[in-house]
């Protein structure tokens, strides 16, 4: 079997205890930076085979992998942060496990998105998540669509790459559209900057940007 195992945004205490319990129980945990997940699973004592699975290396190992579930080996998958799956690596190895009638389970957890919608104070009947935008090739293809899209959005932005992406949905949404941007969820210095896509890119904009970035954005109105 392969687990899928949300881990921790910022916040070590966020795993869930079954998730602790399946991490000492398999027989081989994927890490999206082995370094990174050594900290959790140190934390909670966990001792147990560990390699790497990320971008660049998922297509190289990803037969190798089922076939080893196929043999009877049970797999966790974890990410650095959040649910893989999400802007993270998980796709093409649930891909092929459903291909191979191997089952996959999906552990509930933490993951960046639903935090920073929810504490948003934006409408979040209806809402889209689209990750990471383009960063060349389509940018401004996507804005354009975006800048139509009357649910609540979603988007999930690198710390350097902030303030340029704000400029963008200013060009694209108009200056008084309203926004908020959620840095390090869950951990001491998180921050929740309410307000228009003008004032939150002024905001950001005198200051140096660190932590892992959501930024939600109201859609279009009527």
């Amino acid at each position: 079997m392969l687990y899928i195992v949300p881990s921790p945004i910022g916040n070590l205490a966020d795993i869930t205890f079954r998730a602790v319990e399946i991490l000492k129980a398999v027989d081989l945990i994927l890490a999206e930076d082995t370094r990174t997940s050594a900290v959790l699973l140190n934390h909670y004592h966990i001792q147990k085979p560990v390699s790497p699975y990320h971008q660049h290396n998922e297509h190289k190992i990803v037969s190798h992998l089922a076939d080893q579930l196929a043999a009877g080996k049970t797999i966790a998958l974890l990410t650095d942060a959040g649910t893989p799956g999400i802007s993270d690596p998980a796709f093409l190895l649930v891909r092929e496990c459903v291909k191979q009638d191997i089952k996959v389970e999906c552990l509930p957890g933490a993951t960046a998105f639903v935090p920073a919608l929810v504490n948003s104070g934006l409408p979040i009947t209806h809402f889209c998540f689209e990750g990471f935008l383009p960063l060349k090739k389509g940018r401004q293809t996507f804005l354009k669509k975006m800048a139509e899209e009357e649910r609540t959005m979603v988007f999930y932005e690198s710390p350097m790459r902030l303030v340029k992406t704000l400029h963008d949905f200013i060009d694209y949404f108009g200056t008084e559209r309203q926004c908020c941007v959620s840095r390090e969820l869950t951990k001491k210095f998180e921050e929740n900057k309410r307000g228009s896509l003008q004032e939150v890119h002024d905001h950001f904009n005198a200051k140096q940007v660190k932590g892992e970035i959501v930024i939600v954005v109201a859609g279009k109105k009527d």
